[in-house]
């Protein structure tokens, strides 16, 4: 793109959604400019610190309806998301693995009631299967005898976070998004095209005074010998982890999710944790080589929904993903893209025009007008 030519559409935030975004639009022709405060390859985003697991179903267990839907129709997108951009990225659809302890066996109904009441209908039909005994080793061999019960949740997959984010900005250059590396942008300065996308997660604290950020903890591990096939969830009343194997014998671990945004390395307590659970799961973990302890903050809303917040000129806010980024992008991402182009054709331009939109936009729950609070002067969602 021209550095000349004012931009059809500033992106600003150049993590996970906003890439995704800019590369939507860029790939739909327009001029797209992107700017983001980190680097290329995305390692300040909290999308860097991520399982990247694709399990709506699991989180069923946890999140509404909206969530789940949301996680299904992504699932089918992300193949021919991945097909298109210039750098191979590891995708397994091999499904996920529930299992718990004996001493923690009343975890089990409690999942699978809540998983039952939100989870959509034909995401239940064949993706909750009980296995038992050897069902179970046979299933997930490197797990033959450690556990009596668990469930398969054939239909669910995974991806390998860093490699998406890379792929990502290479797809970004190939389609001649302007980028912006290691460039912050401030609210009364922002650049200048015809519409704006804020994508800056918890960078638009100024403009999204409800966002909060809700800590996550993983930790990367070098694991040779242990093999497991698929993500492994592992129920638990105070510490439920997640085991996701990726290539080369990589696995990462993850369980703490804590309230506040507390950006500081992981404590001991929670890596003993974190770490003691893998080991229950499988005591090989006690050979693995630690590569990394991370911790980071995904940005959240007060429903824990994502939203695309209309300022009512040009601009619009993508926010709130929380622990559900990689799961629901796709969908997130391709709802933005439309309604920015709608903005840029002057198809959308009052109130009236946007109910309309929402009224029939595919996901009508993620749209939101915003309002101006008098006491900050900042856009809070209607």
């Amino acid at each position: 793109m021209s550095t000349h030519a004012q931009a059809d559409f500033a992106v600003i935030g150049g993590g996970l959604c906003g890439r995704l975004v800019a590369w939507r639009l860029a790939g739909a022709g327009r001029r797209v400019a992107l700017y983001e405060r980190g680097d290329a390859a995305g390692s300040q985003a909290a999308a860097w610190v991520a399982a990247a697991m694709l399990a709506p179903l699991a989180e069923a267990a946890s999140a509404e309806l909206l969530i789940t839907r949301l996680g299904a129709a992504s699932l089918d997108t992300w193949p021919s998301v991945l097909a298109e951009l210039p750098e191979p990225v590891f995708f397994q659809r091999n499904g996920t693995l529930v299992v718990w302890h004996h001493a923690d066996r009343t975890e089990a109904p409690l999942f699978e009631r809540r998983v039952r009441s939100n989870a959509p209908a034909d995401l239940l039909e064949g993706g909750f299967v009980a296995l038992a005994g050897a069902q179970l080793g046979a299933t997930e061999p490197a797990l033959a005898g450690r556990f009596t019960q668990g469930w398969l949740l054939p239909h669910e997959g995974q991806l390998d976070n860093r490699q998406v984010l890379s792929a990502l900005a290479a797809g970004l250059a190939e389609r001649g998004v302007e980028t912006h590396w290691n460039t912050p942008v401030a609210d009364h300065a922002l650049p200048p095209a015809r519409v704006t996308i804020d994508c800056r997660g918890l960078g638009a604290k100024a403009v999204l005074p409800t966002l909060r950020g809700i800590r996550g903890e993983v930790a990367r591990v070098h694991a040779p010998g242990i093999g497991l096939t698929r993500p492994v969830r592992l129920l638990h009343p105070r510490y439920p982890l997640y085991i996701a194997p990726k290539q080369d014998d990589l696995y990462v671990i993850g369980a703490t999710e804590v309230e506040g945004e507390d950006m500081s390395p992981v404590s001991v307590r929670s890596a003993l944790e974190l770490l003691s659970a893998a080991f229950s799961v499988h005591p090989g973990f006690g050979e693995a080589r630690i590569l990394e302890l991370n911790s980071q903050c995904r940005p959240t809303l007060p429903d824990h929904r994502p939203a695309l917040v209309w300022d009512g000129a040009q601009t619009l806010r993508v926010n709130g993903l929380y622990r559900h980024g990689y799961m629901i992008v796709p969908e997130v991402a391709d709802e933005a893209a439309r309604f920015a182009a709608a903005l840029l054709e002057g198809r959308i331009g009052d109130a009236d025009a946007f109910a309309g939109w929402r009224r029939d936009a595919r996901w009508s729950e993620l749209f939101q007008l915003a309002r101006l609070d008098p006491q900050n002067c900042a856009q809070v969602p209607a």
